[in-house]
């Protein structure tokens, strides 16, 4: 009598941990929680955070930061780094703007000639990472430091200044503006398209990852590249892909950048490729590849942005915001880790 009636209660509670691990395993969880913290944090601390225009406007700083984000964590799952995804940012704006401006033409054909150029990077990028066996971290660090001579170079040339000039009364602007910059209302509050862009990015991201055959190869190939390429995976198709939507979304907010502010300055760019890798691994990306989600990547640069923001909305020192991130990347690297054992656990299991 006694044993049937206790018996059930291992079980439930063998369920209630299942359910628990599982959860856990959840790479974006960790980045769930710390975003909900620091968003009670700072509402409690600062009282110009708590308005509709500061959320929104926290929105907007994320979103810059987290369209290039969702391709970089797409590629870091993919086991590879991108260091020259933060010049080509400006590179990409920078390229259409002097193209039009010098030959005269219209600006749509700059952007897609920019576009066509980006993506050739993004290319080369992987094509050289595949073929040569140099890990990705030397290539791209070569890039990065082509691209940045290139950018100060060129348009020192061009111009003869360190930024691009007004393009404002060129044939496209209106229209390209439109596309990249605009924003609409939403009673007082200003909406930015590139929020709306960032959501669709961050959807497909995650379709692909957890839908289609395409993502199945990219967790292979981040996951053991020879037991990929032994199962039939396409190795070097995907991973010259994931380059490529790297450069495809720096390209991207390249035109957001150019067409909302006119002008780049050609220096811009340095230092962001850091602040996308951080987004992806707060988001739960482990830097060996293999595991992570665009959620999880999105979360990340959502913190980025209440992060950044939130110093300023507080009345602090702006210069702690770099020893937070600091903070964030050394706290997201262990609880990564712990969510990459439970997961294993609950696969042994």
């Amino acid at each position: 009598m006694t044993s049937t009636i206790e018996a059930p209660a291992p079980a439930a509670g063998r369920v209630k941990l299942g359910l628990s691990n599982r959860l856990l395993a959840r790479p974006e969880i960790g980045a769930l929680v710390a975003a909900v913290i620091i968003f009670i944090f700072f509402l409690s601390l600062a009282p110009s955070f708590r308005s509709a225009e500061s959320f929104f406007t926290v929105l907007y700083q994320s979103s810059v930061i987290g369209i290039v984000a969702c391709g970089v964590g797409l590629l870091m799952i993919g086991g590879e780094f991108d260091l020259s995804a933060g010049v080509i940012v400006y590179t990409a704006g920078l390229f259409n703007s002097m193209f039009c401006w010098y030959f005269g033409v219209n600006l749509w054909i700059g952007a897609f000639l920019s576009l066509a150029f980006c993506l050739l990077i993004g290319f080369l990028n992987g094509y050289l990472v595949m073929r040569t066996g140099i890990p990705s971290f030397l290539i791209t660090l070569g890039t990065f430091f082509v691209l940045q001579g290139a950018n100060l170079g060129v348009t020192k040339l061009v111009t003869k200044t360190v930024s691009s000039l007004d393009v404002s009364n060129i044939d496209g602007y209106d229209s390209l503006g439109k596309v990249f910059s605009s924003s609409f209302k939403v009673g007082s509050v200003t909406v930015w398209t590139s929020v709306i862009w960032w959501i669709l990015f961050v959807a497909l991201a995650t379709w692909a990852l957890q839908r289609t055959r395409v993502g199945n190869w990219i967790f292979a190939v981040g996951g053991n590249p020879d037991s990929a390429r032994a199962v039939g995976v396409p190795v070097l198709r995907t991973k010259i892909g994931l380059f490529m939507t790297v450069s495809f979304l720096g390209w991207f907010v390249g035109m957001h950048q150019l067409y909302r502010f006119n002008t780049l300055q050609a220096g811009g760019g340095v230092g962001n490729e850091f602040l996308y890798i951080i987004a992806a691994v707060v988001g739960g990306t482990l830097l060996t590849g293999g595991f992570g989600n665009s959620i999880g990547v999105a979360i990340g640069a959502f913190i980025f942005g209440m992060t950044s923001l939130g110093i300023i909305y507080a009345g602090w020192d702006p210069n702690w915001f770099k020893a937070f991130l600091g903070v964030m990347l050394l706290l997201a690297v262990l609880v990564n880790l712990y969510v990459k054992r439970m997961s294993t656990m609950r696969k042994v299991g």
